[in-house]
């Protein structure tokens, strides 16, 4: 059977003021455990008009489920109808995204996952991929000049998978079904195949150049003339339906130091890759302590470092805190300022100081309210500013933290709730499907610094504290957010799409808990984002054309897009406690609940 991956235990951080951090695998509320809920506005403040209609959602009171894709969201039903828990639903929903929406996720990627438990403990499993052992710090470097290709195409892009590790562990410890269960349903819908919607067709025909480049991955996503398979056409995957059943036959290690691993191994070993059998039998999924701050009375509860999502969304928030949101119109150019601002500040820092706590240090400073508070004085109302670099916390040698993607989540009527984000980075990763085995490697080396002040395929620029190392995890954004209120859940959100999860889930919390909207209007809420580097405020087109011109006479250097990210949500109905799931109108998800 071979090894399974080790777990190991990041001990707690004793802090009285500290940040959820990005993973909270987006949403899930069990209306059950609310009792008498807080009372939060159900209509807009004063000036407010939803911008954009929410799309409709799905409630109930025994449980929810929420994905980008339909058949994965149904996978999540049938597991908490047959007798699982939101755990269980959610680790169906990613396995059967694995197949769905292999763009995105799958066996060869890796995930945050969160789980608050029916008597309120909340548990964090970092899934994320790990370095191999003989990475080097300059291995996409040559001549002095980065190589970006190499970080993002082929055997030197991927890291060691860890999602797999995520949800075993997280059903063995804390659902009730069997792994095998959802591993087999997944690999039905394999075998019997789907048809394939036009998002995952525009995926096929962006990479169809480099799909082509390895065999195993043109043989199951291109034609036999090498053109991308078109939507409406039924993709099946055998192979990947065989690799779902070894695991439910022989447990995990089949994938972490045994028949796969050995594979890959081989594969890496003829085509310059450095993943090993070893790197595979040695991954370390770790459990991690969550983190909190607050934001007008509500206990934000996120994930830590490797995460920069749950740091940045806790120290917008805490920026933000110091204006009043609440009487600036959602697509107004007072609001949008103000937000863009906080913005620039924040991913500043981001650049310079996170990296994986295992191996840099991270301030924690970075997300106190004294800190927030220094540079919201930076914020000049009338005109943007130039960030020139980032700032420093106190204490930011001595007091540190501890040593495209995809978003689902789930809630049962015990209590429980699950969310998770996983992810291969880009569209199909590293685009290399290990032969015989169906299974995309993603290219979250990529997400490393793979040279200061280079941008990655994000455009993203890091410093030494996302450096690459061996055995290191990689920097992410993914932000997925728990709102409490008196320790009882209220709202769950997170979101797809890069760096622009930071901004996507800081504009539903602010809308949500600022502005009053439902959870459905929050994210129908024109979008823009702003990362400090390159110096640009990108804003959907739904923004007013007025707003952007006001903007634009602010110093603001805009470009305009169609849409930004996409989100998903989970509330609660505080009059009736109907747990209530959302989709991004902006997508073709699907919220499903009884």
């Amino acid at each position: 059977m071979g090894p399974t991956p080790s777990v190991h235990a990041v001990p707690p951080l004793h802090v009285s003021c500290i940040v959820g951090f990005g993973l909270w695998l987006y949403c899930i509320l069990a209306p059950h455990a609310l009792g008498q809920a807080p009372q939060v506005a159900t209509t807009a403040s004063p000036g407010v008009q939803p911008a954009g209609a929410a799309t409709p959602g799905a409630s109930g009171l025994h449980g929810a489920v929420v994905s980008v894709h339909p058949l994965a969201t149904q996978a999540g039903l049938d597991a908490l109808r047959h007798g699982g828990n939101a755990v269980d639903a959610v680790v169906a929903t990613g396995l059967a995204l694995g197949v769905v929406d292999s763009h995105n996720s799958g066996l060869g990627g890796g995930c945050f996952l969160v789980i608050r438990r029916a008597g309120g403990e909340v548990v964090v499993l970092d899934g994320r991929e790990m370095a191999p052992q003989a990475a080097t710090r300059d291995m996409f470097v040559r001549d002095g000049k980065a190589q970006g290709e190499w970080s993002q195409t082929g055997g030197l892009a991927a890291g060691v998978p860890g999602s797999l590790a995520a949800y075993a562990q997280a059903v063995r410890q804390f659902g009730k079904l069997p792994l095998a269960t959802p591993l087999r349903a997944a690999a039905r819908i394999a075998r019997n195949g789907f048809r394939i919607d036009p998002t995952y067709a525009q995926r096929l025909a962006g990479t169809a150049r480099e799909l082509r480049r390895f065999q195993a991955a043109g043989a199951i996503f291109l034609r036999p003339d090498g053109t991308p398979l078109p939507a409406g056409a039924v993709l099946k995957q055998p192979d990947l339906a065989r690799s779902y059943e070894a695991i439910a036959a022989q447990g995990t290690g089949w994938f972490y130091g045994g028949p796969f691993a050995a594979e890959a191994a081989r594969w890496m070993g003829a085509n310059g890759g450095l993943l090993t059998a070893a790197d595979f039998r040695d991954y370390q999924l770790k459990q991690r302590e969550p983190l909190r701050t607050t934001y007008r009375g509500y206990e934000i509860v996120g994930f830590p470092p490797p995460s920069s999502g749950g740091v940045h969304v806790a120290q917008l928030l805490n920026i933000l805190e110091q204006f009043d949101l609440a009487s600036l119109p959602p697509d107004s150019a007072e609001f949008i300022h103000l937000v863009t601002e906080a913005m620039k500040l924040a991913f500043a820092d981001r650049a310079y100081w996170l990296g994986d706590p295992d191996f840099a240090p991270v301030p924690r400073g970075l997300i106190s309210k004294e800190y927030a508070v220094r540079l919201a004085a930076r914020i000049d109302r009338n005109r943007a500013s130039v960030v020139a670099g980032h700032d420093e916390p106190a204490g930011a040698a001595t007091d540190l933290f501890g040593r495209h993607t995809t978003h689902f989540c789930a809630a049962d009527a015990e209590g429980t709730w699950a969310g998770c984000t996983a992810t291969l980075n880009t569209s199909f990763g590293s685009k290399v499907v290990v032969p015989g085995t169906g299974i995309l490697l993603n290219n979250q080396m990529d997400d490393f610094s793979i040279q200061a002040g280079v941008p990655n395929a994000f455009g993203l620029v890091g410093a030494d504290a996302n450096a690459v190392a061996p055995g290191k995890r990689p920097l992410s954004s993914m932000s997925p957010t728990l709102v409490l209120k008196d320790g009882r859940p209220l709202f769950s959100v997170g979101a797809a799409g890069g760096p622009t999860i930071i901004s996507q889930v800081v504009l539903a919390l602010i809308h949500r808990l600022d502005h009053g909207l439902t959870p459905g209007e929050a994210l129908a809420q024109p979008r823009f984002h702003q990362q400090w580097r390159p110096d640009e405020l990108q804003v959907e087109s739904r923004i007013p054309e007025a707003t952007r011109r006001s903007l634009e006479l602010r110093g603001h250097k805009l470009r305009v897009v169609g849409s930004l990210g996409a989100a998903q949500a989970i509330g609660v109905d505080l009059r009736t406690g109907r747990l209530t799931g959302e989709p991004d109108p902006r997508g073709n998800g699907q919220a499903l609940a009884y």
